[in-house]
């Protein structure tokens, strides 16, 4: 898709959008809704491709799983993961908000999702938000990449038919009241 033209397609029945952030990285989304406030119109968005995080796994009991927030200062571990995931056709992507990664997932069994969801009992909440896709050794610690479960959404404002990333103040500002518009929605329909 080139640069210069307009960043909404339509592939399917859903519109993707090319949201940029501030280093200019890029992240394909679908489009879900359309919200207008201040007369701007703010885009609720979910990636193509699935999103991840990547988590420093504990090694002992008295310690707990990480998410690596700052993933720019994790280059070369992300590098061992990219080789992991080509072992089953899959590419890490540093795309804009998260990675993510491209290429034909296995959907979970619907029956273990349930199980894990679940739980046993002493797992700790965190754990039940996410399913982990890949475990890994890198720099003699272990790391996992780690899909959420729930619904993972971007928002974005549309400017010239193009998607920039809502990020800091201004998404502080719009958060909530996306939230109450699409509450509002949802009570109507």
């Amino acid at each position: 898709m080139s640069a210069e033209g307009p960043s909404i397609t339509g592939s399917g029945d859903v519109p993707t959008v090319l949201v940029r952030d501030g280093q200019n990285r890029q992240l394909l989304c679908f489009l879900e809704q359309l919200i207008p406030l201040d007369g701007h119109d703010y885009a609720l968005l979910t990636p193509v491709d699935t999103p991840v995080c990547l988590v420093r796994i504990a090694e002992g009991d008295d310690e707990e799983d990480e998410v690596v927030e700052e993933v720019d200062a994790a280059e070369s571990i992300l590098t061992v993961a990219d080789v992991v995931l080509q072992e089953h056709d899959l590419t890490l992507v540093r795309s804009a908000v998260t990675l993510t990664v491209s290429g034909e997932l296995e959907e979970p069994d619907p029956d273990d999702l349930e199980d894990d969801l679940q739980g046993d009992g002493d797992g700790d909440e965190e754990t039940d938000l996410y399913e982990m896709l890949i475990q890994f050794r890198a720099e003699g610690q272990e790391y996992g990449l780690y899909i959420p479960l729930d619904p993972f959404f971007v928002v974005a404002r549309m400017q010239n038919n193009e998607a920039v990333l809502v990020e800091g103040e201004e998404f502080e500002r719009v958060q909530p009241r996306i939230e109450a518009e699409l509450e509002d929605r949802e009570n109507i329909g």
